[in-house]
């Protein structure tokens, strides 16, 4: 997806409480997504989301704000979120290179030796983070407030306040899971995990904008774009295998390379980017039926739980849809989405 420009008219400022329901959905969400959605958590750990809630949430709008208020777009949000896949699996719940981790096997598909690492569990850790820890719930949160997209949400003491949040959050994490873990990186393999973070955030920030091709077209119909998000990013990581790895690169490629022609056309709209997202959403609901709780529960209740879940990911996305084409009129009537973000 390409970078964005700030909406040409100029809106009213919205009162203070407004202005933080976007920050406060955001937050809420990343966690839920990432974690609840998928089966990680049921119903009855919603309470534990508060403990998430920093290093997630927190995370996802740092990323957020960093991007709008130098100009960037989506580029920049989806290489931090990258950075931020690295950072959480790799630095502080080390699930990249614990062997036991939570009691799972996480090491012996497509193993590398060297790093102690599993090559398959490795690129579904940090992509994962980067497009439903990260992507997914900005994309949700701005279509959900259109005239604010593209506009930094805070004032620099809650920019300050937000980092604060996130190390708060990461520190959080790093301190229970050497608590009930016991388990600390090699050197080699904190080292390598942050030069790779290093690497993707000054990508973020070097990636060009790339200005509208008039003659790039995008598909008319948005839900074959939801449909093909749908599909692709279930189809990720279905073999674990080296073949698995190969097969997943090659669908991550092919996706980017396909959303980045459709972001350069004249057509691409917020209807577009949204339908992305609910693709992703829907896959993360359908995991969530063949993913169990870390903290074991009645299959009844699990099921309860993933019915839930799924009817609360639907309904946001009815409701996204339903305020995006209440204000596609006056968005219709303004210059067309410039392909810078």
């Amino acid at each position: 997806m390409t970078q964005e420009s700030p909406p040409a008219a100029p809106v009213r400022p919205p009162r203070f409480g407004r202005r933080l329901l976007p920050v406060l959905g955001l937050v809420l969400l990343s966690p839920w997504v990432a974690e609840y959605l998928v089966g990680s958590h049921s119903v009855r750990d919603l309470p534990l989301i508060v403990f998430l809630v920093p290093m997630y949430g927190g995370g996802a709008l740092l990323i957020r704000e960093v991007a709008r208020r130098t100009g960037r777009g989506w580029p920049t949000m989806l290489l931090l979120g990258l950075a931020y896949g690295v950072i959480e699996a790799g630095l502080l719940d080390q699930s990249l290179f614990n062997p036991d981790y939570a009691g799972e096997d996480f090491q012996s598909v497509a193993h590398i030796p060297g790093l102690r690492i599993s090559g398959y569990f490795g690129l579904l850790f940090v992509t994962g983070h980067a497009i439903w820890s990260i992507g997914v719930p900005i994309a949700i949160i701005e279509s959900l407030v259109p005239h604010r997209s593209t506009t930094p949400w805070l004032r620099t003491p809650g920019l300050v306040a937000t980092a604060g949040l996130y190390l708060l959050g990461g520190g959080i994490i790093y301190a229970d899971l050497q608590r009930t873990e016991g388990f600390s990186a090699s050197p080699l393999q904190f080292t390598v995990a942050a030069t790779l973070a290093v690497i993707f955030v000054v990508a973020a920030f070097r990636v060009p904008n790339r200005p509208t091709e008039p003659a790039a077209r995008a598909p008319k119909r948005r839900i074959l774009v939801l449909l093909i998000a749908l599909v692709a990013s279930r189809l990720l990581w279905i073999h674990e295998s080296w073949f698995g790895v190969g097969l997943s690169v090659a669908l991550l490629v092919t996706a980017a390379w396909l959303v980045a022609r459709w972001a350069r056309s004249p057509q691409w709209s917020r209807g577009h980017r949204l339908a992305l997202a609910a693709g992703a959403l829907l896959t993360q609901a359908w995991d969530g039926f063949h993913l169990s709780p870390w903290r074991p529960v009645s299959p009844t209740e699990e099921l309860i739980g993933d019915i839930f879940f799924t009817v609360v990911a639907i309904t946001l996305i009815l409701l996204t849809i339903r305020r995006l084409r209440r204000d596609e009129r006056p968005w219709a009537e303004r210059a067309p989405l410039p392909a810078s973000g």
